[in-house]
């Protein structure tokens, strides 16, 4: 018996002395601290609303039903397939951002689902301080749908009518939404092929009392710019077509080759509300989402967050890895499922460890391991866990995200007061953490002013 505390005694020594090893050369060799930055996602945040404010090689796509083709087909049009979500028109507010979200959410459903979603409910149940005259961005409704703050149906909420009831519950939850490198054109068509109609921003001088340009050719229904202005007006793409002729435009681009496109301004707009715009159009490939996980409301019991604005600016070392870490308190006996974040950056390894008795600061030191996996495109994903992990009731627990984007100096998604915009973003229901190498943490929301954009999603037990 002796012995045997001896050896106990002996191997908690050594395990001391590691753990002050550890600090002792982290304050040595530690990344300076004000290397940690936030920075505005000025892209994102961009305001997309006509009058009221922005070739790769073919390689092997997927069908939709996930079998393998070799080759994206050269024409591809999503009414043929009824992918095609109904025309919608916006009307005289600033919600082309809100429409077209709408529509994607459709065109990813159909045609086994035919739901129509509410427009009205994006635009003023998000978490966002802006109005329906103001504009907004796509980033504004990927943060709505990720928290659960919808969609609901348009009979829920109907377009237009001035009135918006408080306390609907959506009738999806949306998991993931991938987000492709602006010009990335086989990727954009991949993402249609794949998933449906993709949300798209371009810039057009069109709009409200102002109903020709030079720039769109209303016998053929083609449009295309050749400026330099930001995008203003988001649509969908809905398919393409390779060999859409360049003599079609009013300026003749350098190629052949379209996006069919559809608008928010009615059936009364182009081709019953489609049209085609150019490949070489300046700004058609930038901005492209797709929502290409939408589940039933039932897939998880509770959602665990502090993020409501969502993906507001980056932050990080100045390096292409980072961790970060949110703590949440379990209101009852649960099982963790899955986590949730954003890969700010195309091909970004992720590793995640959870900590399921959070004490302190030294909880996120060496914790333990869950998986680990490989995202292709910048978006946000919803990673299903495949270890069921027990939480019990009152009990803190910690998620964290080892993320490495390649060629960022700030991969990870924060969320903060940028500006009139971001006012609402609360600081007090967070518990985040952001750290260079896993060792010494600090804490988010006194240190910097945001929160860690990190969800947990738990069932009950």
């Amino acid at each position: 018996m002796k012995i045997r505390f001896l050896r106990s005694m002996r191997n908690a020594l050594v395990i001391v002395i590691v753990c002050l090893s550890v600090s002792l050369l982290y304050d040595v060799y530690k990344e300076p601290i004000d290397r940690l930055l936030h920075l505005d996602q000025t892209e994102t945040n961009e305001t997309t609303e006509t009058g009221n404010r922005k070739q790769k090689t073919k390689k092997q796509a997927q069908k939709p039903d996930g079998q393998q083709e070799e080759g994206l087909p050269s024409a591809y049009d999503g009414r043929m397939t009824g992918k095609a979500p109904e025309v919608k028109n916006q009307g005289t507010f600033g919600t082309c951002w809100a429409v077209v979200t709408s529509s994607a959410l459709e065109s990813r459903l159909l045609p086994q689902e035919d739901i129509i979603f509410s427009a009205d409910h994006i635009s003023t149940q998000n978490s966002y301080a802006i109005g329906q005259e103001e504009g907004g961005a796509y980033n504004i409704a990927i943060a709505y749908l990720t928290a659960w703050q919808g969609p609901v149906t348009e009979e829920m909420d109907p377009y237009g009518d001035g009135v918006t009831p408080e306390g609907l519950s959506p009738v999806k939850h949306v998991q993931e939404v991938q987000i492709a490198e602006d010009k990335d054109f086989d990727a954009i068509k991949e993402m249609i092929y794949r998933y449906g109609a993709v949300q798209s921003s371009i810039y057009m001088d069109m709009g409200g009392t102002k109903v020709t340009s030079e720039y769109y050719d209303s016998e053929n229904t083609s449009y295309y710019y050749n400026g330099e202005d930001e995008v203003n007006h988001d649509i969908l793409i809905i398919g393409w077509d390779d060999d859409y002729p360049a003599e079609n435009f009013t300026k003749t681009p350098s190629k052949n080759g379209a996006f069919l496109c559809q608008n928010s301004w009615g059936e009364g707009f182009g081709d019953g509300g489609r049209f085609y715009v150019a490949y070489d159009d300046t700004q058609i490939g930038r901005n492209c989402v797709a929502y290409t996980r939408i589940d039933g409301t039932d897939n998880y019991d509770h959602l665990y967050q502090t993020d409501l604005c969502g993906w507001v600016g980056n932050m990080g070392y100045k390096k292409e890895s980072c961790w970060f870490a949110n703590v949440y308190t379990a209101d009852s006996t649960q099982t963790l499922r899955a986590v949730g974040f954003y890969a700010t950056g195309s091909e970004s390894d992720y590793e995640i460890y959870v900590a399921a008795d959070f004490k302190n600061e030294m909880s996120l030191v060496l914790p333990k391991k869950i998986q680990k996996g490989h995202l292709e495109r910048k978006g946000f994903y919803t990673i299903d866990l495949k270890k069921e992990i027990s939480i019990a009731e009152g009990e803190r627990f910690a998620v964290m995200v080892k993320i490495n984007t390649p060629g960022s100096d700030y991969p990870v998604a924060m969320e903060y007061r940028a500006d009139d915009q971001t006012a609402n973003v609360n600081l007090e229901d967070g518990y985040g953490y952001v750290s260079v190498d896993g060792y010494r943490w600090s804490r988010i929301e006194e240190e910097y002013g945001g929160n860690i954009c990190l969800k947990a999603y738990t069932d009950n037990r």
